[in-house]
């Protein structure tokens, strides 16, 4: 059952669809619409069983409701995930739009791992409720979350790497960057371009040794990457990265990273912060790529305006760096309680 599931956070609903036609096997899980539908992409995996999607669903949504409510945007929490039991194909595409639909409008999707704006185009011929759309002429933002998501990242650890190392600029800062797909490509990008010294990993190792090329930076075995003696460790790969195994590796002063629920485990925060190593907790650091969506969805926006909603990242983790060193408590803590109080719970 759904309710005794440990990620089960009094979430207001959870779907399970499957569409035999096209091989469609889907769960929605929407965690909180206090602040609005809830918002939160659909991402298409290949999981090791049905339990395993299903946790992800839940962590996801929750933390997206988190994310939002952080964000300041009138959003709720939701997350999907498709299973890669069969090929993702158009009918399929469509017919997880035809499952978005029946829900009324309570969840909007937008584009996450394993998925792309082209296939949010598909979505969108079967519901109104999905973002991400490409770029257009009359719609300015929206398209791959990636590069927005990248900026906040940036903007992120920029504070985190004030706070914590007493750095106004990135120049000489060496940054442990675990995966350079189309948010840790982009955000490996920015940071060399701020004179940041690099050391890449990505379990694509081709992928990674050339953007090492490109960049001047060195590169690493993915496995290698959380014990590299750095000043910043970046997650940006999958979630549930930060165990007390890696934590207790990790040879940095910083976590500043874009993965999804980057905490294996309740009280890693604390074992990291134990450790002396800051950590900027993920859902507020990784929030750019949301807020582009959102404001892509609601209408109304512009690039400058999706851009000072995102630039506003660095000031809010400077505020939660600052509160958790003022409680003695670790900042996901913080974070978390902060998150809560805003959706009403």
């Amino acid at each position: 059952m759904f309710f005794d599931a440990p990620d089960f956070d009094a979430h207001e609903s959870v779907h399970v669809a499957h569409d035999a036609a096209s091989g469609l096997k889907t769960i929605i899980a929407i965690h909180s619409t206090h602040l609005g539908p809830a918002a939160g992409g659909v991402r298409h995996w290949a999981y090791a069983d049905d339990a395993a999607a299903l946790t992800d669903a839940l962590r996801l949504s929750r933390g997206m409701s988190y994310k939002n409510a952080m964000a300041g945007l009138p959003m709720g929490g939701g997350k999907a995930v498709v299973l890669n039991d069969a090929p993702k194909t158009d009918a399929m595409l469509e017919a997880f739009g035809a499952v978005i639909e029946g829900l009324g409008g309570r969840y909007v999707t937008a584009e996450d791992v394993g998925m792309s704006d082209r296939d949010m185009t598909v979505i969108a011929r079967r519901t109104a409720h999905v973002s991400g759309l490409p770029v257009s002429g009359n719609r300015p933002v929206g398209g791959n979350p990636g590069p927005w998501t990248a900026q906040g990242v940036f903007v992120g650890l920029r504070a985190a790497v004030a706070h914590k190392l007493g750095r106004h600029d990135l120049s000489g800062v060496h940054v442990a960057v675990q995966g350079v797909g189309s948010v840790g490509g982009a955000l490996a990008r920015k940071l060399a371009a701020a004179g940041a010294r690099l050391t890449l990993a990505d379990i694509d190792a081709a992928r990674a040794a050339a953007l090492a090329a490109e960049l001047g930076a060195a590169h690493v075995p993915v496995e290698g990457i959380t014990r590299v003696a750095a000043d910043v460790f970046s997650p940006n790969a999958l979630g549930a990265v930060l165990d007390a195994e890696t934590i207790a590796a990790l040879n940095v002063a910083v976590v500043a990273g874009a993965a999804n629920n980057q905490l294996a485990a309740a009280g890693d925060g604390a074992r990291i912060a134990a450790r002396g190593i800051l950590y900027a907790p993920d859902y507020v650091i990784n929030a750019g790529g949301i807020i582009n969506v959102v404001a892509e969805y609601l209408g109304g926006s512009s690039i400058e305006t999706v851009s000072q909603q995102i630039a506003a990242i660095e000031g809010r983790l400077a505020d939660i760096f600052v509160a958790a060193d003022r409680g003695g408590q670790p900042t996901d803590a913080v974070a978390d309680a902060m998150a809560r109080r805003l959706i009403g719970r």
